[in-house]
């Protein structure tokens, strides 16, 4: 299945380095339409006032963190089947089952590259769960 690189794609971290690296990330894998996010409540706010194809989000971000944006969206009906990729800093197995049980599509953990975030968003938009 071709996967649509024109689709909006927002990116959530309260960190703007991180936000910079994902973006650049997503450039080398011909990803361009992608906004960001600083936290959880914005992310919020662009989701449902936007057309986002995809959320790559942290999981630990402040007030909200990644976990909690995932549940938001996964509550809310017409965002619910939206593509999610967490990334996290720690692959522990608790944070996987918890992310699991909250419905998201696909996680990452850090530092990673372009070919691992391709691989990754190509598994979740090719509907092959992880």
């Amino acid at each position: 299945m071709a996967i649509d690189k024109s689709m909006n794609v927002l990116i959530v971290d309260d960190y703007k380095t991180m936000l910079r690296i994902i973006r650049n990330l997503l450039k080398q894998i011909e990803f361009n339409n992608v906004e960001e996010a600083s936290d959880g409540a914005d992310a919020l706010t662009k989701l449902r006032g936007g057309n986002f194809g995809l959320v790559i989000s942290d999981w630990n971000m402040a007030p909200m963190t990644g976990l909690q944006l995932l549940q938001e969206v996964r509550a809310d009906n017409r965002l619910k089947s939206l593509p999610f990729i967490m990334i996290t800093a720690e692959s522990k197995t608790e944070n996987v089952i918890a992310a699991k049980a909250a419905g998201v599509s696909n996680y990452i953990v850090k530092p990673f590259n372009a070919e691992t975030l391709k691989d990754k968003i190509e598994k979740v938009l090719g509907h092959v769960h992880a």
